[in-house]
């Protein structure tokens, strides 16, 4: 029996298939890399949504409670940020011409569709090795057993026990490019759902920010409210 096993083919395969599975290692290096940043971003930002749904409003300042919301940059601390910056804005003006209102609701928003902006940041990157780590590995193993086919014609012996080896070992780049894909594919859709409920998060905290800053009143921290400002 001939020498088979991905070591027999990584030492025996060309360059083009030394090429493939190292994009599918790096790939996966990537992906996983971009999983480990977000879940532990999206987890910081689960508490601080905690804090900004309750402990925020009980704060006897909101400038000295705005540090527990995050750093800046961080959305909860950049929304109360802009809420801020447009009440000063607006109040420094002689003549607005524009209502205090209208000019809130317009920076909140825009906070928002900011912070989501980058809640999708790294989304991209593991949809696309989801959608194409499968066909790099097809690309692997088309090649690999083209590569076979040659040298087992060029021996002249095509027996069973001679293609069962090298076909097997190049129909293992397929499975390596479905190993990569299908943690990217779940990784991807988490995330994705996660930082939706972070937005929705944020779009219920606006509401809040946004009553206090115009009417000096917080609402309860556990009612439910129907939110007009939306990104």
């Amino acid at each position: 029996m001939p020498a088979s096993g991905i070591m027999h083919l990584w030492t025996q395969g060309d360059a083009m298939t030394r090429a493939v599975a190292a994009l599918l290692i790096a790939m996966s290096v990537a992906s996983w890399s971009v999983m480990a940043l977000k879940a532990v971003e999206l987890a910081a930002l689960r508490r601080r949504a905690v804090f900004a749904r309750a402990g925020f409003w009980r704060a006897s300042a909101m400038r000295e409670s705005m540090p527990r919301l995050g750093r800046p940059g961080s959305p909860f601390f950049e929304l109360a940020a802009a809420g801020q910056r447009a009440l000063t804005h607006h109040a420094s003006e002689r003549a607005p011409r524009i209502d205090l209102d209208d000019w809130m609701q317009r920076s909140l928003r825009a906070s928002i569709g900011e912070s989501a902006v980058r809640l999708q940041r790294g989304l991209g990157v593991l949809a696309s090795i989801a959608s194409t780590a499968p066909f790099v590995g097809l690309l692997g193993t088309v090649w690999g057993i083209y590569h076979a086919l040659l040298s087992l014609g060029a021996g002249g012996d095509a027996s069973l026990e001679h293609v069962a080896g090298p076909v097997g070992e190049a129909l293992v780049m397929t499975a390596l490019g479905l190993c990569v894909a299908i943690p990217a594919v779940l990784g991807h859709n988490a995330f994705a759902r996660l930082a939706r409920d972070v937005v929705a998060q944020l779009n219920r905290f606006a509401f809040a920010l946004h009553a206090q800053l115009l009417c000096a009143s917080a609402p309860h921290a556990d009612a439910e409210l129907d939110d007009p400002v939306r990104p």
